[in-house]
């Protein structure tokens, strides 16, 4: 006969109170067993955290780094001062050269500013459009179409655009027409060089990436690409972003994909699009290629998204899905070539 073997205690689970003097808890902590101390007031035991320690090495190291570029600073002030104070051809050309710094240097500041509150504008403008569009507010909806045609006015390219919403918002009379007028009229037209933008700029990348020698220079390609197309998709919206505004520009893009998971659909459009026919002739270098030029296709599409002034409402919006089979003829080509 087997003996049935009774369930194991559970009295060591129980809550259990002790001294702070108990012998028995001291023998535990003694023996190394400071978690059940921690169990006592129903805590978790946590790791106990080593003391940082400074590395000499990284301090000896610093250090020298920093006396280097003091003694650099020092030695191109001491240089500076005392070519300004020389009364000859050199003191003269030093002032000539600094008063150039200076004024370039204003020029800089003064542009970064300006293209910072460009993309500001541009951002307030998508808002106030979704506000009225979203209320049904008209008077709300004449101000955005008005700062909308006020944000292009001066461009020779926008002249006519400008002049059809003219004449044609007189004839509105529903909330929400008038945006869609503007978007046909205005941002349609710009929303077609766009498109010939990202595909120009992902068929660049695709080529680079596929015939580059180090993996390096592709990226430093790719990255220096990817940002001349952020800058050049704001200034067509009429953004003009500097080299701050164009951070600041990829910064919204990133965090634009990252909401809409935007890199995940890149690839699974590029996996929909690549068949297992053209993957077996495709080389690797042509579908690392393929798969670059359709992420840069994908930043330039949500660049659109995030510069453009309007929501999409009567204009096609530009998709991924649209550029890809033009990126894959100009794969197939290589590949057969």
């Amino acid at each position: 006969m087997s003996e049935t073997v009774p369930p194991a205690s559970t009295e060591s689970r129980r809550p259990r109170a002790f001294e702070s003097d108990d012998p028995q808890v001291i023998a535990d902590v003694a023996g190394g067993r400071a978690e059940d101390v921690a169990a006592v007031d129903g805590l978790p035991s946590a790791p106990v955290a080593k003391p940082a320690s400074a590395s000499v090495g990284g301090i000896f190291l610093s250090a020298v780094a920093g006396l280097a570029g003091l003694a650099l600073a020092a030695s191109f002030a001491g240089f500076v001062s005392s070519a300004l104070a020389r009364d000859d051809w050199i003191g003269w050309t030093a002032t000539s050269l600094a008063v150039v710094a200076v004024v370039t240097g204003l020029v800089i500041v003064l542009r970064e500013l300006v293209g910072l509150v460009r993309l500001g504008r541009l951002a307030r403008l998508k808002r106030d459009a979704e506000a009225a569009l979203r209320t049904r507010d008209a008077s709300l909806e004449r101000r955005a179409v008005a700062a909308l045609a006020d944000t292009f006015r001066g461009r020779r390219d926008m002249a006519w655009s400008l002049a059809r919403l003219r004449d044609h918002a007189r004839d509105v009379q529903d909330p929400g027409d008038l945006l869609k007028l503007a978007d046909r009229e205005v941002l349609a037209p710009l929303d077609a060089t766009a498109r010939r933008l990202v595909l120009k700029s992902a068929k660049r990348v695709s080529v680079v990436t596929a015939m580059s020698p180090m993996v390096w220079i592709a990226m430093l390609y790719v990255a220096a690409e990817n940002l001349r197309l952020l800058r050049a998709l704001a200034t067509l919206y009429g953004g003009r972003p500097g080299g701050l505004g164009a951070l600041r520009l990829a910064r919204m893009v990133v965090t634009h994909l990252v909401a809409t998971g935007g890199v995940a659909l890149t690839d699974d459009l590029v996996g929909q699009f690549l068949g297992q026919d053209l993957l077996r002739r495709l080389s690797r270098r042509l579908g690392e290629g393929v798969f670059n030029g359709a992420l840069t296709a994908r930043i330039g599409t949500a660049a659109i998204e995030v510069t453009r002034p309007l929501p999409f409402l009567d204009a096609e919006p530009v998709r991924v899905r649209d550029l890809l089979p033009e990126l894959l003829r100009r794969a197939k080509r290589d590949a057969a070539t």
